[in-house]
């Protein structure tokens, strides 16, 4: 099956300089390849690509709304906890089967937990930088070009959002059904897209007051270049007969059809 076409705004959005992009990109492509942490972490993503054909996975994102969910109905079911997750640990039991993480600042805000946890964790290779090379840790190439990668073992594309990163491992890994829990697609903070800024002393914005707080850095989202990226995976998913549902306790994202998470889990798979 050919690709989803890729909207020409993206293109346009993300390379201002068509020449100087191009040599940043190939430069950027050459180093990651060189080095041997490629290659181990190519073969671990090789290793798991289509190894959960059939079956069901949920993002459990990083909203507000996620205090919300009933998250012991996940037990038994493969889940991607996004970046600073590890901060719902002291609430409840729930662990993901998975983090994922490619924000730079993130990365450096939590490599402490992300150096002594044994969760599998999918990072940008950024981290290589400062996270411990461990059997538990893959590294993923950010390429520059926008697209949906269905197999993630060459590169992935960020897309404004690590929620966007992990549909595309939840596909390269092989799961029919897909849904999103605490995607709230909504923040209080306001400003230009993508700009970094110093937090204030509670963080409105995620499950966790201290998750950005206290003078942390962190870049204001691009949402809608995030919804963007999100109908591209939702054109991807729906071309190969796949699925992506909302089940996420208000919000407001509405690219995906939404349903409650008890119902959807209840549910056959495709």
């Amino acid at each position: 099956m050919t690709d989803i076409n890729i909207n020409p705004l993206l293109i346009q959005r993300t390379t201002i300089n068509p020449y100087r992009h191009a040599a940043t990109m190939v430069l950027n492509r050459i180093q990651w390849d060189l080095s041997f942490e490629s290659w181990l972490s190519r073969q671990k993503l090789k290793n798991c690509r289509d190894k959960f054909k059939g079956q069901k996975a949920v993002i459990v994102c990083n909203g507000p709304s996620l205090l919300k969910s009933d998250l012991s109905l996940l037990n038994g079911v493969f889940t991607f906890g996004l970046n600073k997750i590890n901060l719902l640990f002291e609430k409840n039991n729930f662990r993901p089967s998975c983090i994922v993480s490619v924000n730079r600042l993130v990365i450096e805000q939590n490599r402490d937990f992300f150096n002594t946890t044994n969760i599998p964790l999918y990072l940008d290779s950024c981290a290589t930088k400062f996270i411990d090379k461990s059997p538990n840790v893959t590294f993923l190439h950010s390429s520059f070009y926008p697209r949906f990668a269905r197999d993630c073992s060459i590169s992935i594309y960020q897309g404004y959002t690590v929620t966007f990163v992990a549909m595309q491992l939840a596909f390269h890994m092989g799961f029919t059904d897909v849904a999103l829990v605490g995607c709230d697609h909504s923040f209080s903070s306001k400003g230009p897209a993508n700009m970094t800024v110093v937090s204030g002393p509670r963080d409105e914005n995620h499950f966790d007051p201290s998750y950005f707080s206290g003078g942390m850095k962190w870049q204001l989202p691009d949402l809608a270049m995030s919804e963007l990226f999100y109908k591209l995976a939702k054109d991807v998913f729906d071309a190969y007969g796949r699925r992506i549902i909302n089940c996420t306790n208000g919000g407001k994202l509405e690219v995906f059809p939404r349903q409650e998470l008890a119902k959807w889990l209840l549910l056959d798979s495709l």
